[in-house]
């Protein structure tokens, strides 16, 4: 797992992007989203650091995020939720 490689998610469940420190720079909504999707700046099962949570209904689109991540970047789909993932 290392930065810079698009991830598509499409469950609910829990996606290790990365480990280590990178940058999420945005995420592509392919439909309205079916849960809350959660991105933590960390590693492992711990749900500490988070970065921002994308509430549940947020319509399809492009959501800028730009932010610096020094543990890794964990992403928590609470539903069946259609995304890419953008990292650098």
């Amino acid at each position: 797992m290392e930065s810079g490689h698009p991830t598509y998610i499409s469950s609910s469940t829990t996606t290790q992007v990365f480990i280590g420190r990178g940058k999420l720079v945005r995420i592509i909504l392919g439909e309205t989203a079916a849960g809350a999707i959660t991105i933590y700046d960390n590693t492992g099962s711990g749900t500490t650091n988070t970065v921002c949570v994308l509430k549940a209904s947020i319509v399809e689109g492009t959501y800028e995020i730009g932010a610096e991540l020094q543990n890794g970047c964990k992403i928590v789909t609470a539903a069946a939720s259609k995304l890419t993932v953008i990292t650098a």
